[in-house]
Parts: structure tokens; C-alpha cells; sequence
């Protein structure tokens, strides 16, 4: 079982950048996007059902703005889009695809470019957290995928001293992440296998970031305890360019 996070900024300008001819070619089982900024009838969704996937989106109510997707080969066999908290879901953050024995989330946490987003963000964060501590009660085998806007140590981002102030790697954010991990259980399946610095999956557009990897660590599979031990591979696919972010990638034998 193959799972690909990620943030496309945008699906139909990803699939003006061939999407499709990537997403035939790495075949993930499952992918999850987010930041699609597009409502259901502004996706080519025959296009992806001609590549084998069952697709389904939750957008924002702002158009262009925001919401995520789950893509899979499989039938899922529920969907849940959103979280029942009005205020997240009006910006289509959260959604669920349930398999048979396991359960899938796409997440996009808000970023914060000011003290009143940091806000939000952080309700957020905390939200999500009880949120998938109620829902581990019920569905145990948890894989959850996203651009979560956080940098959670200092391997994980380019300039970790320069950068200490800076939303994305506050260590209100970082604390909350270590917290959303040993409370949920929670394994970030890259640093499983991958112990190097300079791992980034997301870069500025200004000053040549991506070229010098200038970048972050922000897009995360997270895999609950049962499946821990399922977990096979982990990777970043920075050579992947349709978007500011880039693919990141769990194998499970499930």
C-alpha cells in the first residue's frame, strides 16, 4: 500500500504541469491532497477516474482558496469531509477515507501570517488533536496525511537559529506537534528510516530557494502504533516540481 501526501497549490494549475502523466507513473494506491483550491466541478475528475482512481474533494466555501482530496484505487468505504467544527470545515481542511481495517486523512493546517491566524491555527492544532483522540477510540489503524505548516525540530528545516521567530517553526507549534504525537501515538514515518538533515518538502518561490534547498520539512505521514510495524519505506520526492511543495510518500504491507 502506497500513500502520497501532497500540497499541490492549486490542482488544475498541477495538471497543466502533466499531474497526470506523475500520477500514472509513481501509481500510488492512495493519494491525499491538499491546498486544491478548487470546487468539485472545476476538477478534472474523469481524468483521474481514467487513471483507476475514485476521487473525492472537500473545498472551501472562498473559492480558490484552501480544501483537500483523497484519491484511491480502491473504493473507500466511507467518506467523512470534515470534522464537524463549522468554522475548519467552511475552509475544507479535513476529510477521511475508510478502508477496509484501516482509515486515511487528508489535513491542511492553516498557516499564520499574522497573530490572529496564529490563533486560529493553534485552536486548530488542538482541535485536531482530541479530534483524532476520539477517533482512534473507533478506528485504531490511522494514517494521517498532510501539509501540517510545521517544522517539528530543527533537522527539519534550513535555518533553524534565523528562523526561531518565524510561524511554521514557533516552539508553541513544535511542542504541539510533539504533543499531537505522543498522545495520538503517532509515528512521523519519514524520520522512521530517515535520520539526515536537509530533507525538505517545501521552498520558497523567492531567491532561488528550491535550487540551493532553502526549505522546510512541513508535509508529514503520520501512522498510528497497530501499523508501526507495517510501515516498509518512507521517502521525500523533491524531484517532483508541480507545486511549492513536493510529494511525501509511506509503504505499508497492509
Amino acid at each position: 500500500m502506497r500513500i502520497i501526501s501532497y500540497n499541490v497549490n492549486g490542482i488544475r494549475a498541477a495538471f497543466t504541469k502533466d499531474f497526470l502523466g506523475w500520477l500514472n507513473v509513481a501509481s500510488p494506491d492512495v493519494i491525499c491532497i491538499q491546498e486544491s483550491k478548487a470546487g468539485n466541478d472545476q476538477i478534472d475528475i474523469e481524468s483521474l477516474e481514467k487513471l483507476g482512481y475514485h476521487s473525492y474533494w472537500h473545498s472551501a466555501v472562498k473559492k480558490g482558496y484552501s480544501g483537500v482530496g483523497i484519491a484511491s484505487k480502491v473504493k473507500p468505504n466511507h467518506i467523512e469531509y470534515g470534522c464537524g467544527i463549522e468554522s475548519y470545515d467552511n475552509e475544507g481542511r479535513i476529510m477521511r477515507a475508510d478502508f477496509e481495517g484501516f482509515s486515511v486523512i487528508s489535513v491542511y493546517v492553516p498557516s499564520a501570517s499574522n497573530i490572529e491566524r496564529l490563533e486560529f491555527k493553534m485552536q486548530f492544532c488542538f482541535d485536531f488533536l482530541e479530534y483524532i483522540k476520539e477517533l482512534r477510540k473507533t478506528i485504531p489503524n490511522l494514517i494521517i496525511s498532510g501539509d501540517f505548516n510545521i517544522c517539528h525540530q530543527a533537522i527539519d528545516i534550513h535555518n533553524p537559529v534565523g528562523l526561531a521567530n518565524t510561524s511554521g517553526f514557533l516552539p508553541m507549534e513544535r511542542e504541539w506537534m510533539t504533543k499531537f504525537m505522543n498522545e495520538n501515538s503517532l509515528t512521523d514515518s519519514f524520520r522512521h528510516f530517515n535520520d539526515q538533515p536537509d530533507q525538505y518538502s517545501w521552498w520558497s518561490y523567492r531567491a532561488g530557494s528550491r535550487a540551493r534547498n532553502k526549505g522546510w520539512r512541513l508535509d508529514y505521514n503520520f501512522v498510528s502504533e497497530p501499523l508501526k510495524e507495517k510501515m516498509t519505506r518512507a521517502v521525500i520526492l523533491p524531484e517532483v516540481k508541480h507545486s511549492d511543495h513536493c510529494p511525501v510518500m509511506v509503504e505499508l504491507s497492509i
